[in-house]
């Protein structure tokens, strides 16, 4: 048996707040094709990621990896 490792998924995105203690918010944008019109939609979805020094502030674009949960929101955490 051989164990497979998974790959973790890298988001890059802008910091929108970091009012939370170790915590900022990350908008990611994505375009997505529509299946029907074949128009170009622009999706942005919001994820917390976990920042030991609070070292980021709002309007930065920062790299996020996929980690394990460290509470009920936070699945990623800041790459330096």
């Amino acid at each position: 048996m051989t164990t497979a490792t998974k790959q973790k998924k890298t988001l890059k995105g802008l910091v929108v707040s970091d009012k939370m203690d170790k915590t900022v918010v990350v908008a990611v944008t994505r375009f997505v094709k529509h299946p029907k019109y074949q128009k170009f939609l622009k999706i942005t979805k919001k994820y917390k990621a976990h920042d030991e020094d609070n070292a980021h502030k709002v309007g930065e674009k920062i790299e996020i990896v996929e980690t394990r949960p460290i509470s009920r929101d936070k699945r990623f955490k800041v790459l330096s």
